[in-house]
This record gives structure tokens, C-alpha cells and sequence, in this order.
């Protein structure tokens, strides 16, 4: 079954970056496109950014765009987010899934906890 493992998150000060993992298991990782998504207190689950399977097309959230980067290592079965310039606003739980711009899988992992405060 799908299995998708976050991990990379932590406390950072604004303007600080952290680099997310998500490692994936259970599926033909290298035909599959993948998106990050995080889900804020109070608001609801919302896309960050997609990439395609084979890694050359990436789609962010206007509030990523220049500040996020995802990538992915088809070989390792894993893709990253590098988050740099963080803002008060870019805390809540990260979570990786399935398909490029909306989620394409009912397992969700656990989630990353990234809190941006100084």
C-alpha cells in the first residue's frame, strides 16, 4: 500500500529555511507526479507545489514561487522541498502525496511540523 514518510521540519526563525523529505513506498514511484501540501491551524489543507514524474516540470503556489523548490531523486523513491526565506505565515503541517496539483492518494503520512518564529 502507499506509504509516504515526511520528514525535515523543525523550528526556524523568518527568513530561515528548512529542506523537507518525503520518502514514498508502496507504488511505482518514478511514473508518478508528486505535490507537497500544508495545512495551517484553522485553514484548510492547500497545495505548495507539484513536480512531474520525471522531475521537469514543477508548479508552485503563488505564495512559494521564488522562496520553494521541489525536486524529487526517482531512484531514492523521494522528493524534497527546500523552503528558504520562510515567512510567520509559511507554518503548518507539510505533507507529500500523490499527483501534481491535487492529492491522488487517501494515505496520507503524518505530516512535517514547521513553525516559523523568532
Amino acid at each position: 500500500q502507499v506509504q509516504l514518510v515526511e520528514s525535515g521540519g523543525g523550528l526556524v526563525q523568518p527568513g530561515g529555511s528548512l529542506r523537507l523529505s518525503c520518502a514514498a513506498s508502496g507504488f511505482r514511484f518514478s511514473d508518478a507526479h508528486m505535490s507537497w501540501y500544508r495545512e495551517a491551524p484553522g485553514k484548510e489543507r492547500e497545495l505548495v507545489a507539484g513536480i512531474w514524474k520525471d522531475g521537469s516540470i514543477t508548479n508552485y503556489a503563488d505564495f512559494g514561487k521564488g522562496r520553494f523548490t521541489m525536486s524529487r531523486d526517482n531512484a531514492k523513491n523521494r522528493v524534497s522541498l527546500q523552503m528558504d526565506t520562510l515567512k510567520v505565515e509559511d507554518a503548518g503541517v507539510y505533507y507529500c502525496n500523490i499527483g501534481y496539483i491535487r492529492p491522488m492518494s487517501n494515505s496520507w503520512g503524518q505530516g512535517t511540523q514547521v513553525i516559523v518564529s523568532s
